[in-house]
């Protein structure tokens, strides 16, 4: 065991002490909360205890409207013309909502045994953590690091990065690298971490419907349209049941596999009875064809009903007709799909199709990204979390979505994902949790990619 690992051995107390710090402030994005402040200067604070030299980065003075980005810096005095790496993460959580669902207080940070609960305990404090204390352990065990390190840690991933691309041009000299650690990793049922050489696009809209000035006594349905039905009949135009979208054109910008890609993608696995039992499912789609799922989950475009909203909700009964109805929907993309462009394409469908008074309202959205198969950079993170977990699964693409593409685009680096995520961590759900064993291994693999890369020549 070297010095590193054996201090993340006997550390292991502090790093989930300081891991609850981070959850106790609700830094929910979604809701502006003035406590994304509060958590910009924690995760500030515990860098610069960690050695790391730290500083609040802005756009403009208002930073109750745009949150900040935490950046970092640590630079090698052994290796200070050597390669740079830089760690992505965000310190922003998913709405805790719905509150009664979950077994305790969402923002707890509450430890059972091997597991940290509360929201962002793996989405994505625990995983910041994993590299701030990996930093951190070099600098107490050697006073140095094998490479230049810097950290981009934002506030608005939750939704939609909607300034990331502004604070990467403005500072973009600040930022540069040579390749970039992705925020998160998952880690299968088996034990296995899924290193993810891209990602997913994204493109979120509403939709809105109104009739009245005011809710109606139910009675006059017989004279007024309701709104709801609007929205509904206008959602059923979109999809067919299988899941296949039926907007014009949808899939016309859609990039077919590369055959290194349709290759590495035979290699990944999925089991699909544990994803059913995991899940109380009775079926899935194409559930008898396991190749198509695994294209499909790194590779599949989807149309998504992520919430409806219309009229009474609550317990019981209330005979209204109402006056408004809103749906929210999200479509994942894949390279080389542009949202602004396929955002385009639902509005004329919607023309096209006798919807022209369903307002559509553009919320964020996300180019896909991947990097080459054979990416060295790729290989280099293979190989650390190999020595670590023993094996290893690479995938083409995350299922999930990120800013990479800025990355890719305005830095040049390429973008690789690694990390502590259990498959069924429940993230974005009642009692997400993350594992506390993974939290470990997880740190000692940053560590190794840290000293590899320290030694890596080649241009990526």
């Amino acid at each position: 065991m070297t010095k590193i690992e054996s201090r993340v051995e006997s550390d292991i107390d502090k790093l989930a002490s300081q891991l609850q710090q981070l959850i106790r402030v609700p830094s929910v994005s979604a809701k502006k909360e003035l406590t994304l402040i509060k958590c910009a200067n924690l995760v500030s604070e515990l860098m610069s205890k960690a050695g790391i030299k730290s500083e609040l980065l802005k756009l403009d003075d208002n930073l109750e409207q745009i949150p900040p980005i935490v950046y970092g810096e640590v630079k090698s005095k052994g290796n200070p013309n050597g390669k740079t790496i830089l760690f992505y993460n965000h310190y922003d959580v998913q709405p805790a909502e719905q509150i009664e669902l979950w077994d305790d207080d969402p923002f707890s940070g509450k430890i059972d045994g091997n597991f940290i609960f509360g929201r962002g305990s793996t989405d994505d404090k625990g995983e910041l953590i994993t590299r701030i204390k990996a930093v951190e352990y070099f600098l107490k065990e050697t006073g140095d690091v094998p490479c230049n390190i810097k950290f981009l840690i934002e506030g608005e991933e939750e939704i939609g990065s909607s300034h990331l691309e502004e604070y990467l041009t403005k500072y973009r000299e600040k930022f540069s690298c040579d390749a970039t650690i992705w925020e998160f990793g998952y880690v299968d049922e088996q034990e296995r971490p899924i290193i993810s050489l891209g990602m997913k696009g994204l493109l979120c809209v509403e939709l809105h419907a109104k009739c009245s000035n005011a809710d109606l006594h139910s009675s006059l349905a017989v004279l007024v349209e309701n709104p709801a039905w609007r929205i509904v009949h206008a959602l059923n135009t979109i999809r067919d049941e299988s899941g296949l979208i039926t907007i014009k054109n949808w899939y016309n910008e859609v990039r077919d596999f590369l055959p290194e890609e349709l290759e590495c993608i035979k290699h990944e696995d999925f089991d699909i009875s544990d994803f059913k039992k995991t899940y109380g499912l009775s079926k899935i789609y194409n559930e008898n064809d396991n190749e198509l799922i695994k294209r499909e989950y790194v590779g599949g475009v989807t149309a998504n009903i992520s919430g409806l909203f219309s009229g009474y909700i609550r317990e019981g009964s209330k005979t209204v007709l109402p006056s408004k109805a809103m749906a929210k929907l999200d479509f994942r993309l894949v390279p080389d799909m542009i949202p602004k462009k396929q955002f385009q394409l639902l509005r004329e469908h919607l023309d096209n199709n006798g919807f022209k008074d369903v307002q559509l309202k553009y919320l964020s959205g996300e180019p896909a990204c991947r990097i080459p198969v054979n990416n060295e950079f790729g290989k280099l993170i293979e190989m650390c979390a190999r020595e670590e977990y023993g094996k290893v699964i690479k995938s083409v693409s995350s299922a999930g979505t990120g800013p990479m593409w800025y990355f890719n685009e305005i830095l040049k680096c390429p973008c690789v994902g690694i990390g502590c995520t259990y498959k069924y961590s429940r993230m974005h759900s009642p009692n997400e949790f993350v594992r506390i064993d993974l939290i470990k291994k997880t740190t000692k693999c940053i560590g190794s990619i840290i000293e590899e890369f320290g030694k890596s020549k080649d241009k990526n």
